[in-house]
């Protein structure tokens, strides 16, 4: 009885979340838009960063092999 009653509640909280009306992510279309437009522009800065970091630390230890 007990397991029912847990698969019943868990199941009434996934329905409740997966309904536009009470789901946590409520949005405008235009919102999710420009938000997904900013997203694309942090990846790319974060990859040129992750590649500049890379190519850094690549020529660092060239550096170092050549010194000892």
């Amino acid at each position: 009885m007990k397991k029912l009653t847990t698969l019943v509640f868990a199941a009434l909280i996934a329905v409740t979340l997966s309904m536009p009306a009470f789901s946590q992510a409520t949005t405008s279309g235009s919102a999710q838009t420009k938000t997904a437009k900013q997203d694309s522009k942090q990846d790319k800065k974060d990859a040129k960063a992750k590649k500049q970091a890379k190519k850094k630390a690549d020529k660092d230890s060239k550096k170092d092999a050549k010194k000892k």
